[in-house]
């Protein structure tokens, strides 16, 4: 949640409870308790007992703030899929999520997007969800969607389209020397594309595969 609208719900006394979760593990695996959704922005939270939740690369756990994909374990976890033989989990009985992220120094998970929507810019991973929360950090910024598109130099390039709020303008300038102050140099989009809305899916979410097409 940006955090703008955060600081909003906070000055109305509004709690805000952000969550992760997916249906496979009956929805909830992870909770931010409104206490910390300022302190802990961008977070996902804590695992809820009695879930367990790992950080894994290559089904090796990795240690705390390196990036992988998300694993979770539990008794919500779906014994299966109707019509489907096979289990949803591994033979330890981890539920392999297609989502990454990591766990900071005090155990919070930081939810980073889906595995498949990694772009990899001259050798590097760029998480489109980071790039995105910068820019959309931006007073002047709706909302944002990051994607790569193909570059001949890099194999990727990072790709901003962004809605302006209403009644507030910048430029693509503006933008990039905002984004650089906060990433590191091959996180910075090469393109920042203004759209008046985003096409959108049944479920109202920024058509991000759309978009890819677009550029390709």
């Amino acid at each position: 949640m940006p955090l703008s609208l955060l600081e909003e719900c906070a000055a109305r006394n509004l709690p805000v409870v952000q969550t992760y979760g997916l249906t496979e593990a009956a929805s909830q695996v992870t909770t931010l308790a409104p206490g910390d959704a300022l302190r802990k922005l961008g977070s996902a939270g804590k695992p809820l007992l009695p879930t367990e939740v790992e950080i894994a690369g290559a089904r090796h756990p990795m240690a705390v703030g390196e990036i992988g994909e998300i694993l979770v374990r539990g008794p919500t976890v779906s014994p299966g899929y109707v019509g489907e033989h096979e289990p949803p989990t591994d033979a330890e009985g981890w539920l392999h999520t297609g989502d990454v992220g990591r766990f900071d120094e005090e155990a919070f998970l930081h939810v980073l997007g889906r595995r498949d929507d990694v772009i990899v810019s001259g050798g590097e991973n760029v998480h489109p969800v980071e790039v995105e929360a910068v820019l959309q950090s931006h007073p002047a910024v709706s909302e944002v969607c990051v994607v790569g598109a193909p570059d001949p130099e890099w194999g990727a390039a990072v790709v901003a389209f962004v809605r302006l709020r209403e009644g507030n303008t910048a430029t693509e300038v503006q933008l990039r020397e905002h984004a650089r102050r906060q990433l590191a140099g091959f996180k910075l989009p090469r393109r920042i594309i203004f759209v008046e809305d985003f096409p959108r899916t049944a479920a109202a979410k920024i058509a991000r595969q759309e978009l890819q097409q677009r550029l390709a």
